[in-house]
Protein backbone atom coordinates (compact mmCIF):
# COMPACT_ATOMS: atom_id res chain seq x y z
CA UNK A 1 0.00 0.00 0.00
CA UNK A 2 2.74 2.48 0.96
CA UNK A 3 4.86 1.82 -2.18
CA UNK A 4 1.77 2.32 -4.35
CA UNK A 5 0.99 5.59 -2.54
CA UNK A 6 4.55 6.79 -3.07
CA UNK A 7 4.41 5.98 -6.77
CA UNK A 8 1.11 7.83 -7.10
CA UNK A 9 2.46 10.89 -5.28
CA UNK A 10 5.59 10.90 -7.46
CA UNK A 11 3.58 10.65 -10.69
CA UNK A 12 1.16 13.38 -9.63
CA UNK A 13 4.02 15.67 -8.56
CA UNK A 14 5.95 15.00 -11.78
CA UNK A 15 3.09 15.97 -14.07
CA UNK A 16 1.80 18.85 -11.99
CA UNK A 17 5.36 20.14 -11.68
CA UNK A 18 5.76 19.88 -15.44
CA UNK A 19 2.61 21.97 -15.82
CA UNK A 20 3.45 24.79 -13.40
CA UNK A 21 7.27 24.87 -13.29
CA UNK A 22 7.62 27.75 -15.76
CA UNK A 23 5.08 29.77 -13.81
CA UNK A 24 6.99 29.09 -10.58
CA UNK A 25 10.22 30.24 -12.23
CA UNK A 26 8.46 33.39 -13.42
CA UNK A 27 7.15 34.15 -9.93
CA UNK A 28 10.43 33.61 -8.10
CA UNK A 29 12.63 35.44 -10.59
CA UNK A 30 10.27 38.42 -10.80
CA UNK A 31 9.99 38.40 -6.98
CA UNK A 32 13.58 39.64 -6.91
CA UNK A 33 12.54 42.54 -9.13
CA UNK A 34 9.52 43.24 -6.91
CA UNK A 35 11.86 44.03 -4.03
CA UNK A 36 12.74 47.32 -5.73
CA UNK A 37 10.35 47.97 -8.62
CA UNK A 38 6.64 47.73 -9.29
CA UNK A 39 3.94 48.67 -11.78
CA UNK A 40 3.90 52.38 -12.68
CA UNK A 41 0.98 54.46 -11.48
CA UNK A 42 -0.21 57.84 -10.27
CA UNK A 43 -0.83 58.22 -6.53
CA UNK A 44 -2.42 61.04 -4.54
CA UNK A 45 1.11 61.99 -3.47
CA UNK A 46 2.09 62.29 -7.14
CA UNK A 47 -0.85 64.59 -7.79
CA UNK A 48 0.09 66.84 -4.88
CA UNK A 49 3.68 66.99 -6.05
CA UNK A 50 2.64 68.05 -9.55
CA UNK A 51 0.03 70.60 -8.46
CA UNK A 52 1.26 74.19 -8.09
CA UNK A 53 0.50 75.96 -4.76
CA UNK A 54 -2.86 77.66 -4.33
CA UNK A 55 -3.08 81.45 -4.25
CA UNK A 56 -5.69 82.83 -1.82
CA UNK A 57 -6.16 85.93 -3.98
CA UNK A 58 -7.49 83.83 -6.86
CA UNK A 59 -10.30 82.12 -4.90
CA UNK A 60 -13.32 84.39 -5.33
CA UNK A 61 -16.23 81.94 -5.28
CA UNK A 62 -17.75 80.53 -2.10
CA UNK A 63 -18.35 76.77 -1.71
CA UNK A 64 -22.14 77.31 -1.74
CA UNK A 65 -21.99 79.38 -4.91
CA UNK A 66 -19.71 76.86 -6.65
CA UNK A 67 -22.09 74.01 -5.82
CA UNK A 68 -25.06 76.08 -7.03
CA UNK A 69 -23.28 76.53 -10.36
CA UNK A 70 -23.37 72.74 -10.84
CA UNK A 71 -27.15 73.00 -11.14
CA UNK A 72 -27.74 69.62 -9.53
CA UNK A 73 -29.72 68.34 -6.56
CA UNK A 74 -27.46 65.36 -5.95
CA UNK A 75 -25.68 65.41 -2.58
CA UNK A 76 -21.91 65.76 -2.63
CA UNK A 77 -19.76 63.13 -0.96
CA UNK A 78 -16.60 65.20 -0.81
CA UNK A 79 -15.30 68.65 -1.70
CA UNK A 80 -11.80 70.01 -2.12
CA UNK A 81 -9.98 72.88 -3.79
CA UNK A 82 -6.89 72.24 -5.91
CA UNK A 83 -5.34 73.66 -9.05
CA UNK A 84 -6.84 72.55 -12.37
CA UNK A 85 -5.43 73.72 -15.70
CA UNK A 86 -3.47 76.44 -13.93
CA UNK A 87 -6.49 77.78 -12.01
CA UNK A 88 -7.91 77.06 -8.53
CA UNK A 89 -10.99 74.87 -8.77
CA UNK A 90 -13.54 73.11 -6.60
CA UNK A 91 -13.62 69.36 -7.08
CA UNK A 92 -17.00 68.01 -5.97
CA UNK A 93 -17.31 64.25 -5.70
CA UNK A 94 -20.81 63.14 -6.61
CA UNK A 95 -21.22 59.37 -6.78
CA UNK A 96 -18.32 57.94 -8.78
CA UNK A 97 -17.61 61.18 -10.63
CA UNK A 98 -15.91 64.47 -9.85
CA UNK A 99 -17.29 67.74 -11.13
CA UNK A 100 -14.99 70.73 -11.49
CA UNK A 101 -16.04 74.33 -10.86
CA UNK A 102 -13.42 77.06 -11.20
CA UNK A 103 -12.96 78.94 -7.93
CA UNK A 104 -12.00 82.20 -9.64
CA UNK A 105 -15.07 82.55 -11.89
CA UNK A 106 -17.60 79.94 -10.72
CA UNK A 107 -17.79 78.43 -14.19
CA UNK A 108 -18.23 74.67 -14.47
CA UNK A 109 -15.75 72.74 -16.59
CA UNK A 110 -17.71 70.94 -19.30
CA UNK A 111 -16.11 67.82 -20.74
CA UNK A 112 -12.47 67.30 -21.60
CA UNK A 113 -11.64 68.76 -25.00
CA UNK A 114 -8.38 67.81 -26.67
CA UNK A 115 -6.82 71.23 -26.09
CA UNK A 116 -7.44 70.97 -22.34
CA UNK A 117 -6.08 67.45 -21.94
CA UNK A 118 -3.01 68.46 -23.97
CA UNK A 119 -2.32 71.36 -21.63
CA UNK A 120 -2.77 69.08 -18.60
CA UNK A 121 -0.34 66.51 -20.03
CA UNK A 122 2.24 69.21 -20.82
CA UNK A 123 1.95 70.80 -17.38
CA UNK A 124 2.33 67.41 -15.68
CA UNK A 125 5.56 66.58 -17.49
CA UNK A 126 6.94 70.11 -17.77
CA UNK A 127 7.16 69.73 -21.56
CA UNK A 128 6.36 72.70 -23.77
CA UNK A 129 4.43 70.61 -26.25
CA UNK A 130 1.95 67.83 -25.59
CA UNK A 131 3.76 65.26 -27.71
CA UNK A 132 2.18 62.63 -29.90
CA UNK A 133 -1.39 61.80 -28.89
CA UNK A 134 -3.42 58.61 -29.38
CA UNK A 135 -6.95 57.93 -28.20
CA UNK A 136 -7.45 54.56 -26.51
CA UNK A 137 -10.95 53.15 -26.17
CA UNK A 138 -9.62 49.89 -24.73
CA UNK A 139 -7.05 49.01 -22.08
CA UNK A 140 -3.42 48.43 -23.00
CA UNK A 141 -0.42 47.08 -21.06
CA UNK A 142 -0.18 50.18 -18.87
CA UNK A 143 -3.89 50.57 -18.18
CA UNK A 144 -4.87 46.93 -17.56
CA UNK A 145 -5.96 47.22 -13.88
CA UNK A 146 -9.72 47.12 -13.52
CA UNK A 147 -10.10 50.71 -12.27
CA UNK A 148 -9.08 52.04 -15.70
CA UNK A 149 -12.25 50.70 -17.34
CA UNK A 150 -14.30 53.52 -15.85
CA UNK A 151 -11.75 56.07 -17.12
CA UNK A 152 -12.00 55.21 -20.82
CA UNK A 153 -11.48 56.69 -23.35
CA UNK A 154 -7.91 57.66 -22.47
CA UNK A 155 -5.62 59.97 -24.39
CA UNK A 156 -2.05 58.71 -24.44
CA UNK A 157 0.66 61.34 -24.85
CA UNK A 158 4.15 60.19 -25.86
CA UNK A 159 7.46 62.07 -26.00
CA UNK A 160 10.71 61.14 -27.80
CA UNK A 161 12.49 60.43 -24.48
CA UNK A 162 10.03 57.61 -23.74
CA UNK A 163 7.75 59.46 -21.32
CA UNK A 164 4.10 58.40 -21.61
CA UNK A 165 1.15 60.06 -19.90
CA UNK A 166 -2.50 58.99 -20.06
CA UNK A 167 -5.23 61.59 -19.52
CA UNK A 168 -8.76 60.32 -18.93
CA UNK A 169 -11.52 62.03 -20.90
CA UNK A 170 -13.82 61.25 -17.96
CA UNK A 171 -11.84 62.93 -15.17
CA UNK A 172 -9.63 65.12 -17.37
CA UNK A 173 -6.72 64.23 -15.09
CA UNK A 174 -3.48 62.32 -15.55
CA UNK A 175 -4.26 58.72 -14.57
CA UNK A 176 -1.04 56.98 -15.67
CA UNK A 177 2.52 58.16 -16.01
CA UNK A 178 5.61 56.16 -16.97
CA UNK A 179 9.07 56.45 -18.41
CA UNK A 180 10.95 53.97 -20.57
CA UNK A 181 12.93 52.86 -17.54
CA UNK A 182 9.83 52.37 -15.35
CA UNK A 183 8.21 50.24 -18.03
CA UNK A 184 11.33 48.13 -18.46
CA UNK A 185 11.51 47.59 -14.70
CA UNK A 186 7.84 46.60 -14.64
CA UNK A 187 8.56 43.85 -17.19
CA UNK A 188 11.16 42.49 -14.75
CA UNK A 189 8.87 42.71 -11.73
CA UNK A 190 5.15 43.41 -11.47
CA UNK A 191 3.97 42.31 -14.92
CA UNK A 192 5.25 38.71 -14.73
CA UNK A 193 4.80 38.50 -10.95
CA UNK A 194 1.14 39.57 -10.99
CA UNK A 195 0.46 38.05 -14.42
CA UNK A 196 -0.34 41.53 -15.67
CA UNK A 197 -0.36 40.49 -19.32
CA UNK A 198 -2.92 42.53 -21.21
CA UNK A 199 -5.09 39.72 -22.69
CA UNK A 200 -5.41 38.16 -19.22
CA UNK A 201 -5.44 41.10 -16.80
CA UNK A 202 -8.04 43.19 -18.63
CA UNK A 203 -10.64 40.52 -17.73
CA UNK A 204 -10.55 41.07 -13.97
CA UNK A 205 -12.69 38.17 -12.77
CA UNK A 206 -11.05 35.59 -15.01
CA UNK A 207 -7.58 36.89 -14.14
CA UNK A 208 -8.34 36.72 -10.42
CA UNK A 209 -9.61 33.14 -10.65
CA UNK A 210 -6.63 32.11 -12.78
CA UNK A 211 -4.14 33.45 -10.21
CA UNK A 212 -6.00 31.85 -7.29
CA UNK A 213 -6.26 28.43 -8.92
CA UNK A 214 -2.72 28.33 -10.32
CA UNK A 215 -1.19 29.42 -7.01
CA UNK A 216 -3.40 26.94 -5.16
CA UNK A 217 -2.33 24.09 -7.45
CA UNK A 218 1.24 25.30 -7.19
CA UNK A 219 1.10 25.13 -3.40
CA UNK A 220 -0.21 21.57 -3.60
CA UNK A 221 2.50 20.61 -6.09
CA UNK A 222 5.25 22.07 -3.90
CA UNK A 223 3.85 20.27 -0.85
CA UNK A 224 3.93 16.94 -2.69
CA UNK A 225 7.51 17.61 -3.73
CA UNK A 226 8.48 18.30 -0.12
CA UNK A 227 6.86 15.01 0.94
CA UNK A 228 8.77 13.12 -1.76
CA UNK A 229 12.03 14.78 -0.71
CA UNK A 230 11.52 13.73 2.92
CA UNK A 231 10.61 10.18 1.84
CA UNK A 232 13.74 9.98 -0.31
CA UNK A 233 16.19 11.37 2.22
CA UNK A 234 18.19 8.84 4.26
CA UNK A 235 19.87 10.23 7.41
CA UNK A 236 21.88 6.99 7.66
CA UNK A 237 23.25 7.51 4.11
CA UNK A 238 22.17 4.11 2.82
CA UNK A 239 22.58 5.22 -0.80
CA UNK A 240 25.77 5.74 -2.78
CA UNK A 241 26.81 8.61 -4.97
CA UNK A 242 30.22 9.07 -6.62
CA UNK A 243 31.41 5.90 -4.85
CA UNK A 244 30.59 7.35 -1.41
CA UNK A 245 27.69 7.00 1.05
CA UNK A 246 24.87 9.41 0.28
CA UNK A 247 21.57 10.48 1.82
CA UNK A 248 20.03 11.14 -1.61
CA UNK A 249 19.41 8.30 -4.08
CA UNK A 250 19.62 10.40 -7.27
CA UNK A 251 22.29 11.86 -9.51
CA UNK A 252 22.44 14.78 -11.94
CA UNK A 253 19.67 17.37 -12.10
CA UNK A 254 17.31 15.27 -10.00
CA UNK A 255 19.86 15.23 -7.19
CA UNK A 256 20.10 19.03 -7.24
CA UNK A 257 16.32 19.23 -7.40
CA UNK A 258 16.04 17.17 -4.20
CA UNK A 259 18.75 19.23 -2.46
CA UNK A 260 17.12 22.55 -3.36
CA UNK A 261 13.69 21.11 -2.54
CA UNK A 262 14.72 19.98 0.94
CA UNK A 263 16.40 23.35 1.54
CA UNK A 264 13.80 25.68 0.06
CA UNK A 265 10.70 23.47 -0.17
CA UNK A 266 8.96 24.91 2.88
CA UNK A 267 9.68 28.43 1.59
CA UNK A 268 8.20 27.51 -1.79
CA UNK A 269 4.99 26.18 -0.22
CA UNK A 270 4.47 29.13 2.10
CA UNK A 271 5.51 31.74 -0.47
CA UNK A 272 3.14 30.54 -3.18
CA UNK A 273 0.33 30.07 -0.66
CA UNK A 274 0.83 33.54 0.81
CA UNK A 275 0.85 34.94 -2.72
CA UNK A 276 -2.55 33.35 -3.26
CA UNK A 277 -3.82 35.19 -0.16
CA UNK A 278 -3.15 38.50 -1.90
CA UNK A 279 -6.09 37.67 -4.17
CA UNK A 280 -8.57 37.33 -1.26
CA UNK A 281 -9.50 33.70 -1.98
CA UNK A 282 -11.37 33.55 1.34
CA UNK A 283 -13.31 36.86 1.42
CA UNK A 284 -15.30 36.08 4.55
CA UNK A 285 -12.06 35.61 6.49
CA UNK A 286 -9.94 38.36 5.00
CA UNK A 287 -12.56 41.09 5.22
CA UNK A 288 -12.68 40.76 8.97
CA UNK A 289 -15.60 40.40 11.30
CA UNK A 290 -18.72 42.51 10.65
CA UNK A 291 -18.72 43.44 14.34
CA UNK A 292 -15.83 45.76 13.55
CA UNK A 293 -18.09 47.96 11.45
CA UNK A 294 -20.67 48.35 14.21
CA UNK A 295 -18.43 50.78 16.04
CA UNK A 296 -18.86 53.27 13.19
CA UNK A 297 -15.47 54.62 14.16
CA UNK A 298 -14.87 56.49 10.94
CA UNK A 299 -18.33 58.09 11.06
CA UNK A 300 -17.71 59.11 14.69
CA UNK A 301 -14.43 60.80 13.77
CA UNK A 302 -15.89 62.60 10.81
CA UNK A 303 -19.38 63.36 12.11
CA UNK A 304 -22.19 64.26 9.73
CA UNK A 305 -21.24 65.69 6.36
CA UNK A 306 -21.04 69.47 6.89
CA UNK A 307 -23.36 71.73 4.87
CA UNK A 308 -21.44 74.01 2.56
CA UNK A 309 -23.09 76.95 4.27
CA UNK A 310 -21.05 76.14 7.40
CA UNK A 311 -17.93 77.36 5.59
CA UNK A 312 -19.38 80.84 5.14
CA UNK A 313 -17.95 81.94 8.49
CA UNK A 314 -14.45 81.48 7.11
CA UNK A 315 -13.93 81.52 3.36
CA UNK A 316 -11.37 79.27 1.66
CA UNK A 317 -9.22 82.29 0.79
CA UNK A 318 -9.23 83.36 4.45
CA UNK A 319 -8.30 79.81 5.53
CA UNK A 320 -5.36 79.88 3.11
CA UNK A 321 -4.19 83.24 4.46
CA UNK A 322 -4.22 81.82 7.99
CA UNK A 323 -1.74 79.08 7.02
CA UNK A 324 0.99 81.70 6.62
CA UNK A 325 3.35 82.64 3.83
CA UNK A 326 5.77 79.75 4.35
CA UNK A 327 3.12 77.03 4.06
CA UNK A 328 2.62 76.27 0.35
CA UNK A 329 -0.84 74.71 0.33
CA UNK A 330 -1.74 72.56 -2.66
CA UNK A 331 -5.10 71.28 -1.48
CA UNK A 332 -7.93 72.43 0.78
CA UNK A 333 -10.32 69.67 1.77
CA UNK A 334 -13.69 70.80 3.10
CA UNK A 335 -14.75 68.27 5.70
CA UNK A 336 -16.08 67.65 9.19
CA UNK A 337 -14.02 66.25 12.04
CA UNK A 338 -15.69 65.28 15.30
CA UNK A 339 -18.68 67.45 14.50
CA UNK A 340 -16.88 70.66 13.50
CA UNK A 341 -16.39 72.01 10.01
CA UNK A 342 -12.71 72.30 9.13
CA UNK A 343 -10.37 72.82 6.23
CA UNK A 344 -7.69 70.12 6.01
CA UNK A 345 -4.89 71.93 4.22
CA UNK A 346 -2.12 69.89 2.59
CA UNK A 347 1.23 71.03 1.22
CA UNK A 348 2.62 67.50 0.85
CA UNK A 349 1.81 64.12 2.45
CA UNK A 350 3.97 64.91 5.49
CA UNK A 351 2.96 68.56 5.85
CA UNK A 352 -0.64 69.33 6.77
CA UNK A 353 -2.55 71.94 8.75
CA UNK A 354 -6.01 72.04 10.31
CA UNK A 355 -7.92 75.28 9.88
CA UNK A 356 -11.25 75.13 11.76
CA UNK A 357 -14.03 77.36 10.52
CA UNK A 358 -14.38 78.50 14.13
CA UNK A 359 -10.89 78.61 15.54
CA UNK A 360 -7.21 79.04 14.83
CA UNK A 361 -4.98 76.76 12.72
CA UNK A 362 -3.44 73.74 14.43
CA UNK A 363 -0.99 71.04 13.43
CA UNK A 364 -3.09 68.21 14.89
CA UNK A 365 -6.37 67.42 16.60
CA UNK A 366 -6.60 66.98 20.35
CA UNK A 367 -5.64 63.37 21.04
CA UNK A 368 -7.77 63.15 24.15
CA UNK A 369 -10.80 64.36 22.21
CA UNK A 370 -10.18 61.68 19.57
CA UNK A 371 -10.10 58.98 22.24
CA UNK A 372 -13.24 60.33 23.94
CA UNK A 373 -15.16 60.27 20.66
CA UNK A 374 -14.10 56.67 20.01
CA UNK A 375 -14.98 55.65 23.57
CA UNK A 376 -18.53 56.91 23.05
CA UNK A 377 -18.80 55.24 19.63
CA UNK A 378 -17.66 51.85 20.94
CA UNK A 379 -20.19 51.44 23.75
CA UNK A 380 -21.04 49.01 25.30
CA UNK A 381 -17.41 47.96 24.75
CA UNK A 382 -14.57 49.73 26.52
CA UNK A 383 -11.16 50.94 25.40
CA UNK A 384 -8.45 48.61 26.69
CA UNK A 385 -5.37 50.34 25.32
CA UNK A 386 -4.39 53.79 24.12
CA UNK A 387 -0.82 54.71 23.20
CA UNK A 388 1.13 56.90 20.85
CA UNK A 389 3.01 54.94 18.20
CA UNK A 390 6.18 56.83 17.29
CA UNK A 391 7.95 54.14 15.25
CA UNK A 392 6.82 51.32 13.00
CA UNK A 393 5.80 48.10 14.72
CA UNK A 394 4.44 44.65 13.87
CA UNK A 395 0.95 45.77 12.83
CA UNK A 396 1.91 49.22 11.59
CA UNK A 397 4.77 48.89 9.18
CA UNK A 398 5.92 50.45 5.94
CA UNK A 399 9.14 49.52 4.18
CA UNK A 400 8.99 52.74 2.15
CA UNK A 401 8.28 54.86 5.26
CA UNK A 402 5.28 56.58 3.71
CA UNK A 403 2.72 55.86 6.45
CA UNK A 404 2.54 58.80 8.88
CA UNK A 405 4.10 58.89 12.33
CA UNK A 406 3.21 59.38 15.10
CA UNK A 407 -0.24 57.75 15.18
CA UNK A 408 -2.63 56.97 18.03
CA UNK A 409 -3.36 53.30 18.69
CA UNK A 410 -6.78 52.54 20.19
CA UNK A 411 -7.81 48.97 21.10
CA UNK A 412 -11.28 47.89 22.22
CA UNK A 413 -12.60 45.14 24.49
CA UNK A 414 -14.91 43.58 21.89
CA UNK A 415 -14.47 39.84 21.16
CA UNK A 416 -12.45 40.66 18.02
CA UNK A 417 -10.09 43.05 19.89
CA UNK A 418 -10.59 45.70 17.22
CA UNK A 419 -7.59 47.99 16.91
CA UNK A 420 -7.22 51.28 15.05
CA UNK A 421 -4.20 53.41 14.14
CA UNK A 422 -5.31 57.04 13.76
CA UNK A 423 -3.32 59.96 12.39
CA UNK A 424 -3.84 62.88 14.82
CA UNK A 425 -2.95 65.36 12.05
CA UNK A 426 -6.03 64.41 10.02
CA UNK A 427 -8.15 62.24 12.39
CA UNK A 428 -8.01 59.64 9.63
CA UNK A 429 -7.87 55.88 10.21
CA UNK A 430 -4.60 54.72 8.66
CA UNK A 431 -4.76 51.03 9.59
CA UNK A 432 -7.18 48.71 11.35
CA UNK A 433 -7.01 45.16 12.65
CA UNK A 434 -9.08 42.61 14.48
CA UNK A 435 -8.56 38.94 15.25
CA UNK A 436 -9.95 37.98 11.84
CA UNK A 437 -7.45 40.18 10.05
CA UNK A 438 -4.30 39.63 12.11
CA UNK A 439 -3.74 36.14 10.74
CA UNK A 440 -3.76 37.59 7.22
CA UNK A 441 -1.09 40.11 8.20
CA UNK A 442 1.32 37.29 9.11
CA UNK A 443 0.32 34.68 6.51
CA UNK A 444 0.38 37.16 3.65
CA UNK A 445 2.66 40.10 4.45
CA UNK A 446 4.85 38.16 6.87
CA UNK A 447 5.42 35.06 4.76
CA UNK A 448 5.37 36.66 1.33
CA UNK A 449 7.38 39.83 1.91
CA UNK A 450 9.22 38.96 5.14
CA UNK A 451 7.44 42.01 6.48
CA UNK A 452 9.08 42.12 9.93
CA UNK A 453 10.01 45.32 11.81
CA UNK A 454 13.49 44.23 12.87
CA UNK A 455 14.43 43.31 9.29
CA UNK A 456 13.31 46.70 7.98
CA UNK A 457 15.02 48.52 10.82
CA UNK A 458 18.41 46.97 10.13
CA UNK A 459 18.55 46.98 6.37
CA UNK A 460 20.17 45.54 4.33
CA UNK A 461 19.25 42.54 6.52
CA UNK A 462 15.88 42.34 4.77
CA UNK A 463 17.46 42.62 1.32
CA UNK A 464 20.07 39.93 2.04
CA UNK A 465 17.55 37.47 3.49
CA UNK A 466 15.04 37.91 0.67
CA UNK A 467 17.69 37.71 -2.04
CA UNK A 468 18.99 34.48 -0.49
CA UNK A 469 15.53 32.92 -0.25
CA UNK A 470 14.35 34.05 -3.69
CA UNK A 471 17.59 32.94 -5.33
CA UNK A 472 17.21 29.54 -3.68
CA UNK A 473 13.61 29.30 -4.84
CA UNK A 474 14.62 30.34 -8.36
CA UNK A 475 17.33 27.65 -8.40
CA UNK A 476 14.75 25.05 -7.38
CA UNK A 477 12.50 26.23 -10.20
CA UNK A 478 15.35 26.02 -12.73
CA UNK A 479 15.91 22.36 -11.85
CA UNK A 480 12.13 21.82 -12.13
CA UNK A 481 12.14 23.24 -15.65
CA UNK A 482 15.09 21.07 -16.67
CA UNK A 483 13.41 17.94 -15.28
CA UNK A 484 10.13 18.86 -16.99
CA UNK A 485 12.01 19.26 -20.26
CA UNK A 486 13.54 15.79 -19.82
CA UNK A 487 10.12 14.28 -19.11
CA UNK A 488 8.53 15.89 -22.15
CA UNK A 489 11.53 15.12 -24.38
CA UNK A 490 11.41 11.43 -23.43
CA UNK A 491 7.64 11.24 -23.97
CA UNK A 492 7.88 12.95 -27.35
CA UNK A 493 10.73 10.65 -28.40
CA UNK A 494 8.71 7.62 -27.31
CA UNK A 495 5.69 8.75 -29.32
CA UNK A 496 7.93 9.12 -32.37
CA UNK A 497 9.33 5.61 -31.94
CA UNK A 498 12.48 6.48 -29.94
CA UNK A 499 13.54 5.32 -26.50
CA UNK A 500 10.66 4.98 -24.08
CA UNK A 501 12.64 5.15 -20.83
CA UNK A 502 14.45 8.12 -19.33
CA UNK A 503 18.20 8.03 -18.70
CA UNK A 504 19.24 6.14 -15.58
CA UNK A 505 20.45 9.25 -13.80
CA UNK A 506 16.91 10.67 -13.86
CA UNK A 507 14.97 7.50 -13.13
CA UNK A 508 12.89 7.16 -10.01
Amino acid sequence: MIPELKRTVIVVHRWMGTTVCLLFLLWFASGIGMMYWTYPGVSDEDRLRHDPPLDAREINVSPEQAYADLKTNQPIEGARIAMFDGRPAYHFRIGQRESVVYADTGKKQAGCPLELSSRIASAWTGERTAGQVETHTDQDQWTVPGNFKALLPLRKYSWPDGRQVYVSTVTCQVEQDSTRRLRFNAYLSAIPHWLYFTPVRKHTQQWSQAVIWTSGLGTFTAALGLVIGIWSYSPSKRYRHAHAPSSIPFAGIKRWHIIFGLTFGVLTCTWVFSGMLSMDPFPSLQQGDPEMGKFRVEEALRGDAPPLSSFTAKSPSRALQETGTTFHARELRLTSVMGQSVYLVTANPKETLIVPVLGRPATEFDRKEIVDVLRAAARPFAITEVRLVTQYESYYLDRHKVLPLPVVLVRFSDPQESTYYIDPKTARIIERYNSSLRWNRWLYHGLHSMDFPWLYKYRPSWDILLLLLLTGGTSLCVTSVLLAWNVLRVRVAASLGGHSKPPASHAN
